[in-house]
């Protein structure tokens, strides 16, 4: 559709400020947002809506429109309900970026707009879809009535029978349909599985939906794709539309419907998206005050700020936690703070939890391929506790990693990385400095772990393995081999099992007894063993430095 055709429809509510001489660009989308830079979610051709939240000042409507510009989009449509009539300031910067302008009357909702735009752009390719959205406006919809995914997969069950889900990139169900009488649960295995099989899919460049059978089931899934320019920009987070069906078979009109409904939840999806940029920021300006050594009373205003925000309706004060997440893909060539940053807004909810809003618990900023999540604990009462005190149930890093790493490695492929990092909570300002600095110390343990998906917790960092992430690798490798390639030869030539013998007798704390019993040896060949031990590499086993020697090589070997 052309953009002057928007200007025609009378219900739109849409004024043209500026642009009058580039009507006749082609729509190709559409997309709200008040994100400072949305580039990453612009593929060109979109009209682009927004609420002016991103504006703080005049300066920031040039940087907005240049990158809008940039991006290729077909127009700007500005709201009037929350500053009233649209700044002048970025009337003149899209006269000079030549970007056409809109105004949109108070009174009109930018899910109207969505629904009219997405109709008319998909209506040759998608004729049933249209006559869906028709009937059933609620569809883009807001307000307790519903609307967004849980509206289209309802329409799915009703009007061609099919049973579907939303899912994260993790497995966690955000929205489902039900079918005669049948729950919308999908087992938290299967959705596991189904993101796992997208993800891997997504990454070889296979064209959507992939087909995978499971037990007598065969599902159907089909990508919910962001805009960025890489893929590996997106994937990590885009959703995908599970159906309960085989689409092998299927004639390419109902394939067209079932892209188009896609194309609607993306809308949706980015819309959400957008909506965190208010905890964003929040988290943003706490990092930035606890980087730069700011004041414990400026960063504990800061928390007041934050917490009505995150726990709505709390009425103390919360525990704080840390979590630093970091991507790395090889080459380095793809940024990895975004990804992490919208990663881990998604690894951080509870994967029994149901639909997108718990997210909205969870403030994430990112700086350079590091994410950091600002995470309240709500104090909940302790039975145990003594003098009243109450106690905070915190996140644990193996948790963590159990809930997401099965999919999460499946998407990183050969060539990605995410390490994550948990502090212990904290309950005042003065703590969150030595909070970031533990969750990153622990991150860093976790990337000395071999695997694609790895977590650690403060709990290890009292530990020795807090050292062992530092060492250079080649001092690493030469101080294993020195004390540990004389026992593996010797194991090779005579089966002698020593290094087993070692590991077990360093467990058992150096007691003959206890090694012996757990390797149903005679107390003797225990003693002969670690002779030799002594023997091959010059060490004595009675003496706690050689002791500690050994014990560190095991562990980096």
């Amino acid at each position: 559709m052309r953009l002057r055709a928007l200007l025609d429809t009378g219900t739109l509510g849409l004024r043209l400020l500026g642009g009058e001489e580039e009507l006749d660009r082609t729509v190709r989308g559409v997309m709200t947002t008040d994100l400072r830079d949305p580039s990453r979610y612009l593929s060109g051709g979109e009209l682009v809506l927004t609420g002016l939240a991103w504006r703080r000042e005049p300066a920031d409507s040039e940087r907005f429109v240049r990158i809008l510009a940039a991006a290729g989009v077909a127009g700007l449509a500005a709201g009037e309900a929350e500053l009233g009539a649209v700044p002048e300031d970025l009337v003149a910067a899209c006269a000079r970026h030549r970007l056409p302008l809109f105004s949109v009357v108070e009174d009109v909702s930018f899910a109207s707009i969505t629904e009219y735009v997405v109709r008319q752009v998909s209506g040759e390719r998608a004729g049933d879809l249209a006559a869906v959205v028709d009937r059933h406006r609620r569809l883009m919809t807001s307000g307790p009535a519903g609307g967004g995914p849980e509206a289209v997969l309802e329409l799915l069950g009703s009007d061609l029978d099919l049973r579907a889900w939303v899912l994260s990139p993790t497995g966690r169900q955000i929205a489902g349909s039900s079918l005669a009488g049948s729950g919308p649960e999908l087992p938290a295995e299967t959705g596991a599985r189904l993101a796992g099989e997208h993800l891997a899919a997504s990454r070889t460049g296979r064209r959507g939906p992939y087909r995978l059978p499971l037990g007598s089931t065969t599902y159907s899934l089909f990508p919910i794709r962001g805009n960025g320019r890489d893929l590996r920009e997106t994937v990590l987070s885009d959703w995908l539309l599970a159906v309960e069906a085989d689409a092998g078979d299927w004639a390419e009109e109902r394939l067209d419907l079932l892209h188009g409904v896609t194309q609607l939840i993306a809308v949706e999806r980015d819309r959400r998206d957008a909506a965190r940029t208010v905890r964003r920021r929040l988290a943003q300006e706490v990092l930035e005050l606890v980087q730069t050594g700011a004041a414990p009373a400026e960063i504990a205003a800061r928390l007041r700020v934050a917490a009505p925000v995150l726990l709505p309706g709390l009425g103390t004060a919360p525990h704080w936690q840390i979590v630093v997440a970091r991507v790395e893909w090889t080459g380095g060539d793809v940024p990895g703070g975004p990804v992490a940053q919208t990663l881990l807004e998604e690894v951080l909810v509870d994967p029994g939890t149901f639909g997108p809003d718990p997210s909205d618990r969870i403030a994430v900023a990112h700086t350079g391929d590091e994410a950091v999540a600002l995470v309240p604990l709500p104090a909940v009462p302790d039975d145990d506790a003594r003098d009243g005190h109450a106690s905070t149930a915190g996140l644990q890093a193996d948790a963590l990693l159990a809930a997401v790493q099965e999919p999460l490695t499946r998407g990183l492929g050969d060539d990605g990385r995410l390490t994550i990092g948990v502090s212990a909570s904290v309950h005042s300002a003065e703590g969150l400095r030595g909070a970031l600095e533990e969750a990153r110390h622990a991150r860093r343990v976790a990337a000395a772990r071999p695997g694609r998906v790895c977590a650690a917790g403060h709990e290890e960092l009292a530990s020795h393995v807090l050292l062992l992430p530092f060492v250079p690798d080649d001092v690493r490798r030469a101080f294993t081999a020195r004390l540990l390639d004389p026992l593996r030869d010797y194991d090779r030539r005579h089966r002698a099992e020593l290094i087993p013998t070692l590991e077990a007798f360093l467990d058992c704390d150096g007691s003959w007894t206890r090694c012996a019993t757990r390797l149903h040896l005679h107390v003797n060949t225990l003693r002969y063993r670690v002779g030799r031990i002594e023997q091959l590499t010059g060490r004595d086993l009675a003496r706690l430095e050689d002791k500690l020697d050994f014990f560190l090589a095991l562990r980096m070997s």
